[in-house]
C-alpha cells in the first residue's frame, strides 16, 4: 500500500501558511479569516459605544423597520432566539430599544428603537465608516467597487444556496417610522 503524497501548505506572502485541509478551498479559507479579522476590528470600535458585536444589526434592523415583532426581528438578524432575547435585555437596559405587547396579538411582543438611541445611531455610522476605513486601506477606489461587487455576488451564491434548504432568512424590511427624524 503506497501513502498518497502530502502536499506542502501553500504560503501567501506576509500570511501564515495553509492548512493542507483547505488546499482545495482556499477562497472559503480567505474569506473566514478575514471574516474573523473584521469581527475582531469591529468588537473594537463598538465597544467604545457600549456595544457587543451584533448587537448594532439589530439596532440597524431597528432604525430602518421601526417597531418590529421580536420573531421578525429573529429572522432577519438570522441568530438563535436566545442570543437576540439576550441582546435586547442588554440594549433595552442600556435605553436604546423597548418592547412592549403587540396590540394586535397579546402574546407577541413588539421592539422599537427608543428616542435615545438616535445618538448611538450617529455614533455606529461614524465607527462603521471607521471600520470600512481600516478594512479598504490600501485598496484605490476602483478596487473597493470591484471588492463590493465581487463580495455582493458570493452573498447571493450562498443566499441562494440556503433558499434551496430553506434556510434563508433574510427579513425585507420596510421603512416604517423612524425613531430619529
Amino acid at each position: 500500500m503506497t501513502a498518497e503524497p502530502v502536499q506542502e501548505p501553500r504560503t501567501a506572502p506576509g500570511c501564515a501558511a495553509v492548512p493542507s485541509a483547505v488546499l482545495d478551498g482556499p477562497v472559503s479559507h480567505a474569506i473566514s479569516r478575514v471574516s474573523r479579522l473584521h469581527r475582531i476590528a469591529a468588537g473594537r470600535v463598538l465597544r467604545e459605544l457600549g456595544l457587543h458585536p451584533g448587537q448594532e444589526f439589530l439596532m440597524m434592523h431597528l432604525w430602518d423597520s421601526g417597531a418590529v415583532r421580536q420573531s421578525e426581528l429573529i429572522k432577519a438578524v438570522g441568530l438563535d432566539p436566545s442570543t437576540v432575547t439576550k441582546m435586547l435585555q442588554r440594549l433595552e437596559h442600556a435605553g436604546h430599544v423597548r418592547r412592549r405587547p403587540d396590540p394586535s396579538d397579546r402574546r407577541a411582543s413588539l421592539v422599537e428603537a427608543t428616542e435615545t438611541s438616535c445618538g448611538l445611531l450617529v455614533e455606529v455610522r461614524r465607527a462603521w465608516g471607521e471600520l470600512e476605513g481600516q478594512t479598504l486601506d490600501g485598496l484605490d477606489d476602483t478596487e473597493r467597487a470591484e471588492l463590493a461587487r465581487l463580495l455582493g455576488k458570493v452573498e447571493a451564491a450562498l443566499w441562494t444556496e440556503l433558499a434551496r434548504g430553506g434556510d434563508a432568512g433574510c427579513g425585507a424590511a420596510s421603512k416604517a417610522s423612524d425613531p430619529c427624524s
